[in-house]
């Protein structure tokens, strides 16, 4: 942990280390498909599910993140593993299409309510007590804590579902009982700053958060770059993850263990992240994110080995991504007022790109093209990066344009 951290931020870094841990620890994950395709539910029926629930997500966001910034971002990181604790049960007892739906918008409620308020929490406090140098190493960290539990359960998860099928929900709706507990212990924000601890602003200004990003060129770029980042891991390792593995026929068995294994990698990626910060923030997300893409379209066209391979240079370089990204987006938010609106905003642009991926990856999949799908994919990300490359750099030399200019006017008045 970086030096002059205070030792009431490193107790907070660890509680929310720990609520990420067990918030993050879904036992369900490398089975579901299989789970509901058992129950009786087509491709069709499992993807329209993984669609409305990104789009449930988009609607669910901009409320709860206004009004965690409004409120106390601690009682939304209570409520949301509160709800992940419900929704992790739904399909032990509903194991039917209204139950998988139900469970995932369950999910969808839950991941809202944590997913603003947790980073904005955490950046807050690091910021008021002189700690917020630390933030990236325990985005970093935080990120590793929940990979590091995944190692532990998933390789168990194929395993545990042979043995007893709805056995990987009970253990993730029990980790998120913990992760309640935990939040409980989390202290309020220290006095300062312009919302929590100090003057507190309405829902409608919350709502009017839309001023923030028109002055903000920037951290409108950088949104967009992150929504690249997030669909490409969202497709890498939850959508995609099961249908791949069936395709290349590997045994059920196998894939909680794959899944572990990638996940070391990607937990090797976020604990070490900080290391490429010579190179520069920017140009290390659009690289990373250029070579996640390529991996899947390679994945097209090579066998079960080299398909491991690549899933694991893919989960390398979303680990190391994802906390240099999350600094990115949180340093360009000026107004702490809106912090949990704006990264709540950042995910429902994530989840409705996701949305519309889903919808079209469900065309694919019933077409029997889904290597077609990754080539696709990847070459529209890179066409994307490729012009928000672009955008950014003409953004920052705006940007330094118009501080030099209050400078040679001071100089021709001299």
């Amino acid at each position: 942990m970086t030096a002059g951290v205070t030792p009431a931020a490193r107790r907070v870094i660890r509680t929310l280390n720990g609520f990420k841990l067990f918030t993050g620890l879904l036992w369900w994950l490398p089975i579901y498909y299989v789970y509901q395709r058992d129950h009786g539910l087509s491709d069709g029926e499992i993807f329209g599910i993984q669609s409305i629930y990104y789009l449930a997500f988009c609607l669910l966001e901009i409320p709860t993140g206004a009004l965690a910034d409004r409120f106390d971002y601690r009682r939304f990181l209570r409520a949301g593993a509160v709800v992940l604790t419900a929704a992790n049960l739904v399909p032990v007892a509903w194991t039917s299409y209204g139950g998988f739906l139900t469970h995932f918008l369950l999910v969808a409620l839950g991941n809202s309510l944590v997913s603003g308020a947790g980073s904005a929490y955490l950046f807050e406090y690091l910021q008021r007590t002189g700690s917020v140098a630390a933030y990236q190493q325990a985005e970093g960290s935080g990120r590793a804590y929940t990979l590091t539990g995944r190692i532990a359960g998933l390789p168990a998860a194929g395993v545990l579902m042979q043995w007893y099928a709805p056995s990987p929900y009970w253990l993730s709706a029990a980790c998120c009982a913990v992760a309640v507990l935990l939040a409980i212990r989390l202290p309020a924000l220290p006095p300062g700053g312009e919302g929590h601890g100090g003057r507190h602003t309405s829902v409608r200004d919350q709502l009017l958060v839309g001023r923030v990003l028109r002055h903000s060129p920037l951290l409108m770029l950088l949104i967009a770059q992150g929504v690249a980042v997030f669909t490409l891991v969202r497709i890498g390792q939850a959508n995609l993850f099961q249908p791949i593995l069936t395709v290349k026929e590997l045994p059920l068995a196998a894939f909680g263990v794959i899944m572990a294994v990638t996940t070391v990698f990607e937990l090797a990626g976020a604990a070490r992240s900080t290391w490429l910060r010579r190179f520069g923030d920017v140009p290390v997300v659009f690289a990373l994110t250029t070579v996640m893409a390529a991996t899947l379209a390679l994945v097209a066209v090579t066998g079960a080995t080299g398909t491991v391979i690549l899933l694991c240079v893919f989960s390398l370089a979303s680990g190391l991504v994802f906390p240099v990204q999350r600094r990115l987006v949180n340093t360009a938010i000026t107004d702490s007022r809106h912090r949990a609106t704006l990264l709540s905003l950042e995910s429902l642009i994530d989840r409705s790109v996701c949305a519309v991926v889903v919808l079209a990856l469900s065309g694919y999949l019933s077409e029997g093209a889904m290597d077609l799908f990754l080539t696709h994919v990847a070459v529209g990300t890179v066409v994307l990066m490729a012009a928000l490359a672009v955008l950014l750099r003409r953004s920052q030399q705006r940007r330094h344009a118009t501080a030099q200019a209050p400078t040679a006017t001071k100089e021709n008045v001299t």
